[in-house]
This record gives C-alpha cells, structure tokens and sequence, in this order.
C-alpha cells in the first residue's frame, strides 16, 4: 500500500492516529472545536417577521418610518421603508439597531443616560454607526442578545421605540422599551 510507503513522520502520524481511534479517543482538533463558542443566530424569517410587526404598528398610528433589524455583530440582517418614509430614516433605522445590539441596551437609556452625565457624551463618538437617539432596542432571546431592531421616522423617538417594541413581540423576544420614568 502506498500509505505505508511513506516516510518515517508519515508513519507516526498515522500510528498516532490509529492509537487515537483504538482507545476511542477525540482528535486533538476535536478538543479545541469543544472551546469554541456557541452562538445563536437571529433568523432572517424572524428578522423579517419583526420589521413587519414594527411597520405595521408605526402604520396603524399613521407614522411612515423605516425598520432595521441586525445581528450581534451590528451587519445588517433584514430592513423596511414604509411607503413615504422619508430618505434619512433608512440610516437612522439602522444605526439605532447597530447601537442597540453594540451596547446591548436600549437606545433611549442611553440618550437619558448622557442626558444626565454630560461627560458621558463622549459615547457619541465610538464609531460612526452609533446614534444615541431613542428607536433602538436590543434582540434577546432566551437570554441572549441576538441582535437589535431599529425604528426611525415616528414623530417621537417614544413613538419609535413602542413600534419597535412590536417587532419584538412578534418574534417572543425580551420587552426593552424603557419605562418612563
């Protein structure tokens, strides 16, 4: 057989292997996928479902706005414009979710967080894709924060966040609007 023809390491390395298989033990690359982390990914027919959920609540009061849902990472999984929506609220819709998801809170605990501690505005600052401006509500699901939803374009950014706390009540995520103080 031209497997054992091989050199002298070619002969450990399949010894070694057998010995491994014969005790029924896991390879070493095995071991190390053990240690890798576990994540659950928001599916897109739940980000779909979600951004439906939230238009339709925001259309239901009369308000033409855009919604965005991305993952944890902050990429872009899924968004919506209603009709008349105006152009800005496509990226503010999307920033909120970014925000949301980074932070892992909602958007208008930070907006009332900066609010109270100005040295806090740095925040802002972080990268350009943050907006800390209410609308914006992090995905948890089964106690994991999947992703985040992003509402832009009510005439208020309460108005906002309920529309978006819709989107995650269609999908059995975690409520996050804040409650008003």
């Amino acid at each position: 057989m031209t497997l054992f023809r091989s050199n002298r390491n070619g002969r450990l390395v399949i010894a070694y292997m057998m010995i491994w298989s014969l005790f029924g033990l896991a390879a070493p690359g095995v071991i190390f996928a053990d240690e890798m982390p576990k994540e659950s990914v928001l599916a897109l027919s739940m980000a779909n479902k979600a951004i439906q959920a939230a238009l339709e609540a925001c259309k239901k009061d009369g308000y033409r706005v855009s919604v965005s849902v991305v993952d944890r990472a902050g990429v872009l999984r899924a968004m919506g414009r209603a009709d008349g929506a105006g152009p800005h609220t496509v990226d503010s819709s999307r920033k909120k979710a970014y925000t949301a998801a980074s932070v892992r809170r909602p958007t208008s605990e930070l907006a009332d967080l900066i609010t109270k501690i100005p040295s806090l505005q740095s925040l802002r600052d972080m990268n350009g894709d943050i907006l800390i401006l209410g609308g914006g509500l992090p995905i948890e699901i089964g106690g994991e924060v999947v992703g985040g939803i992003g509402v832009g374009g009510a005439p208020g950014t309460h108005l906002d966040d309920a529309c978006a706390q819709e989107g995650l009540d269609a999908i059995g995520a975690a409520p996050k609007v804040p409650t008003p103080k």
